[in-house]
C-alpha cells in the first residue's frame, strides 16, 4: 500500500471477495457528490471534554440497568436529514420495449431527480457543531438536523473529509447537550458500548454490544485512513454518524460500515475512532479542510517469510518496498528494504499503522522513526512533507493542469493525446470536464466528468481560455450553446448564465 497515498476512493457501496464468500461492506446511510464549503463558518468552540457521565444510583432502580446513563446521551445524538439532486438517465419515449428495436442507437436524457438521505450526527459542542459521516452529506443541497426535544434546524457543511468519512456540520442553536469526547486509544476489546442512532428511520434507538477489535481495514482503497473500531453492537442504515459510547457516557467512535452478504447487521459493524474524528474535527472547524503528513514511501505488511528473510523476530512493522525521489523519506536518507518499527516511540503494527501514526502529525512535523537497515537497529528523523489535498468532488489530488471556468460550476483541463486515448475520443482540440458542482449551472445543463467542450457559442475552444471568454460574452438572457463530445457522440447542450 502506497503510504503517500494517490486518493483514488472508490464507490461507496463495495464488494470484496473475503473468505470465499462474497461480502458487502455498505455505509449504513447517504451517498453523495460535490458540496460547496461556506467560508463564512467561524471556529467553534473548544470540542467538549467534560467531565464523563456520572449517574449516582436510584433506589429501587435495576443496577444492571444502563437506562440513567443513556437518558443523559441521547439528548446529543441526532437524526440528519439530506437533500440532493441527482442526475437520471432515461429514454426520451419512457418506453424501455423500444431497446429491443433500437439497441443502444436511441438517444437518452438526462433528467434531474431529487434524492434523500437518512442519516445520525453526535453533537460536539453547546453552539451547535455536529460530527457526522461524510458519506452521510457529501453532495448534500439541503441538510437539515433534527433534534432530540422536536426542534429542527437547516445546517451549514463547514467541511468533509472523505478519507476519513468524516463530516461537521453547524446549526444555529446554543445552549445544546453535548457528549464528551473520550480516549479511544484507550479503549479495549471487551468493553461494553452501545450505538445510538436512527436506525431505518424509526426513531432514535439505542444497541448494546462489546468492542470486537480494533485498528480494522474494511479495505475502502488508497484514498481512505481506515482505523476502524469494530463492534457488535447492532448498526443500520440510518446509523451512520451516530454515536457508539462506552459505560461511562463518551463517545468512543463514529458509525460508519457495516459488513455483511445481506446488506443489515450481521454483527459486524465498524465505527472511526473518536481521536481520529476530534483530530478531523479541529482541522474542518479552523479551516475547512484537513492537512496530513507524508513520508513519500511505499511500504508493506511483514510477512512470516520475510522476518526469517529479514532475521527478524516478530512480523509487525513496515517494509519500505520503494522511496519517491524527492520526497521526506528520500531527503532523510530512507532506503528500500528498511523496516519501520515506529514512530516517535508508537509501534507499528502494520503498512496501514504507520500511515495512521505520519498523517495526522502533519507537514513539516520533525519525526523520528525507529528501523532496522541490514539486521540492525536505528532512528532517523524525518520532517514530513504534505500530502497531497482533494478535489472537492473528492476524486482524489487535483491537478495543476484543472481550472475553474468560473461562475459555471465547471472545472476543466486542456485535452491532451493522453487523455482522448484515454477518453476514446478523435478530437485534438478542446477541453476536458475535470469536475461538476452539482449545484451549478454546468450540473443543471448535464455536463458530465470527461466531457470534451470543443465549440462554445460558435467559437472553438482550444484551452481555458477560449472557454472563459465565450462565456463571459453578454448574451442578455440568452444561455450558452456548447458542442461537446461524449462516448464518441457530438452532442449541443445549452448552459445558463454563470453564478456570482
Amino acid at each position: 500500500m502506497s503510504e503517500f497515498v494517490q486518493a483514488t476512493r472508490s464507490s461507496r457501496r463495495r464488494v470484496q471477495a473475503w473468505g470465499g464468500a462474497l461480502v458487502a461492506v455498505a455505509l449504513a446511510a447517504g451517498a453523495g457528490a460535490w458540496y460547496e464549503r461556506d467560508g463564512g463558518i467561524e471556529a467553534a468552540a473548544a470540542v467538549a471534554t467534560a467531565e464523563p457521565v456520572q449517574v449516582a444510583p436510584r433506589a429501587g432502580v435495576n443496577p444492571e440497568s444502563y437506562a440513567d446513563l443513556l437518558s443523559k446521551v441521547a439528548p446529543a445524538v441526532v437524526t440528519i436529514r439530506s437533500q440532493q439532486m441527482v442526475q437520471q438517465t432515461q429514454l426520451p419515449f419512457g418506453d424501455d420495449e423500444l431497446r429491443r428495436f433500437f439497441g443502444d442507437r436511441l438517444p437518452r436524457q438526462q433528467q434531474p431527480r431529487r434524492a434523500s438521505g437518512l442519516g445520525s450526527g453526535v453533537v460536539i459542542t453547546e453552539d451547535g457543531y455536529v460530527l457526522t459521516n461524510e458519506h452521510v452529506v457529501s453532495g448534500a443541497q439541503k441538510v437539515v438536523v433534527e433534534l432530540g426535544d422536536g426542534r429542527s434546524f437547516e445546517a451549514k457543511i463547514v467541511g468533509l473529509d472523505k478519507p476519513s468519512d468524516l463530516a461537521v456540520l453547524k446549526v444555529p442553536a446554543t445552549g445544546l447537550k453535548t457528549l464528551p469526547v473520550g480516549d479511544s486509544d484507550s479503549a479495549r476489546v471487551g468493553d461494553v458500548v452501545f450505538a445510538v442512532g436512527n436506525p431505518l428511520g424509526i426513531g432514535q434507538s439505542v444497541t448494546m454490544g462489546i468492542i470486537s477489535a480494533k485498528g480494522r481495514v474494511s479495505g475502502g482503497g488508497e484514498g481512505t485512513f481506515e482505523d476502524f473500531i469494530q463492534t457488535d453492537a447492532p448498526i443500520n442504515q440510518g446509523n451512520s454518524g451516530g454515536a457508539l459510547v462506552n459505560t461511562r457516557g463518551e463517545l468512543v467512535g463514529i458509525n460508519s460500515q457495516i459488513l455483511s452478504p445481506v446488506g443489515y447487521n450481521i454483527g459486524i459493524g465498524f465505527a472511526v475512532p473518536a481521536n481520529m474524528a476530534r483530530h478531523v474535527m479541529d482541522q474542518l472547524v479552523k479551516s475547512g479542510t484537513v492537512r496530513r503528513g507524508m513520508l513519500g514511501v511505499t511500504v508493506q505488511n511483514i510477512t512470516a517469510e520475510m522476518a526469517k528473510s529479514l532475521g527478524l523476530e516478530q512480523t509487525t512493522g513496515a517494509i519500505v518496498s520503494d522511496v519517491q525521489p524527492g520526497s521526506a523519506a528520500a531527503k532523510a536518507g530512507l532506503e528500500q528494504g528498511d523496516v519501520i518499527l515506529a514512530v516517535d516511540g508508537k509501534p507499528v503494527d502494520s503498512s496501514n499503522s504507520l500511515r495512521n501514526h505520519v498523517a495526522p502529525l502533519g507537514p513539516e512535523a520533525s519525526v523520528k522513526l525507529t528501523l532496522v537497515r541490514s539486521g540492525e537497529k536505528r532512528d532517523v528523523s524525518v520532517t514530513l512533507a504534505e500530502l497531497p489535498g482533494e478535489r472537492a468532488d473528492g476524486r482524489g489530488p487535483r491537478s495543476a493542469a484543472e481550472e475553474s471556468a468560473g461562475g459555471h460550476g465547471l472545472s476543466v483541463q486542456p485535452l491532451t493525446p493522453e487523455l482522448a486515448k484515454q477518453l476514446g475520443v478523435e478530437e485534438q482540440q478542446g477541453v476536458v470536464v475535470a469536475g461538476v458542482n452539482s449545484e451549478g449551472p454546468a450540473a443543471e445543463a448535464g455536463l458530465q466528468q470527461g466531457d470534451v467542450i470543443t465549440q462554445a457559442n460558435g467559437k472553438a475552444v482550444t484551452n481555458v481560455g477560449d472557454l472563459r471568454s465565450a462565456l463571459s460574452a453578454d448574451r442578455g438572457d440568452k444561455p450558452s450553446l456548447l458542442l461537446i463530445v461524449r462516448e464518441g457522440r457530438k452532442l449541443f447542450v445549452t448552459m445558463g448564465a454563470a453564478r456570482g
